[in-house]
């Protein structure tokens, strides 16, 4: 008799433990339709408050963003003259130096350059560190295919350096075999091992003349420009420029697809510092000339 009376008593608290659970299901099945909406809200808002806050680069309208932070990253390597490199203050100057400046003062904005080694430059736009190139960057079908460029800026062309006492290497052709240093990323490189050159690689222009001079390598193809400079800058150093490649190479910022916006103002900036002669004026600064034809 006991133990029925105890295994009715349970049975009786099992079946309201079923009435309360459908009463609370029931509940939640009549909720709104604006009050789910508003609980998921402040759920996604919740979440997007524990999120880490979106970079420039990482934003849907990377422009509005940088506008909104007040200053624009610019990637760049520091050691190029004379496009970027420093003076002997220890300041970072250089043609795509000020000219990225210019067109930070014509976005409303500060430049911030993060100064990368070229061989990481493409990854640290990847990463997004960067909302643009500034350093000398050809336009080059694989590269458009991948990444966005702002118009041209300058045309140069890529010349062959060897030794002045070098007598064997008189033409691209007359690389194969031979050391060529070189950034391995860049179209220079290319150049190179298409005319069988063995690469050694370098960091940049001046290692690959440190390199040069010490006869660790042979030659380097390097840009005509920068080689203007350093003769300008050291009128006796023992090299020269035996051939030169073909085509000119074009060279616009870098920066990752998707940002129309930012590529659209840096256009137009670029465009008002060429016809107002600020163009003209860094150009001949470093160049002596109109170095955008």
């Amino acid at each position: 008799m006991r133990k029925s009376t105890v295994t009715i008593t349970a049975l009786l608290f099992v079946f309201a433990l079923v009435i309360a659970g459908c009463g609370k299901k029931d509940a939640a099945s009549t909720q709104s339709p604006q009050a789910s909406a508003a609980a998921g809200g402040a759920q996604a808002s919740a979440i997007a408050s524990a999120s880490p806050a979106a970079s420039t680069t990482g934003s849907a309208n990377s422009l509005e963003a940088i506008k909104a932070n007040g200053k624009i990253n610019i990637g760049t390597e520091g050691t190029y003259a004379p496009f970027t490199f420093h003076d002997k203050s220890g300041k970072l100057v250089g043609f795509d130096v000020e000219l990225a400046e210019e067109v930070a003062k014509r976005l409303g904005v500060e430049p911030k350059f993060i100064e990368t080694k070229w061989d990481g430059m493409f990854a640290g736009l990847d990463a997004k560190r960067f909302d643009l190139v500034s350093n000398e960057v050809s336009i080059r079908d694989d590269r458009k295919a991948k990444y966005d460029f702002s118009d041209p800026y300058i045309v140069s062309k890529a010349v062959l350096i060897v030794r002045q006492d070098n007598e064997t290497i008189k033409k691209l052709a007359d690389l194969k075999g031979k050391k060529a240093g070189q950034s391995l990323t860049s179209n220079l490189a290319d150049i190179a091992k298409a005319n069988g050159a063995t690469i050694v690689q370098t960091d940049g222009f001046n290692q690959a003349i440190d390199l040069l001079l010490s006869k660790r390598i042979d030659a380097t193809i390097n840009d005509g420009l920068s080689y203007l400079d350093l003769k300008k800058q050291k009128p006796d150093v023992a090299l020269k420029v035996v051939d030169e490649a073909q085509d000119a190479a074009q060279s616009g910022f870098l920066f990752n697809k998707g940002n129309k916006e930012l590529v659209d103002a840096v256009n137009k900036a670029l465009a008002d510092i060429k016809s107002d002669g600020t163009y003209l004026k860094i150009s001949e600064k470093y160049f002596g000339a109109d170095v955008s034809k």
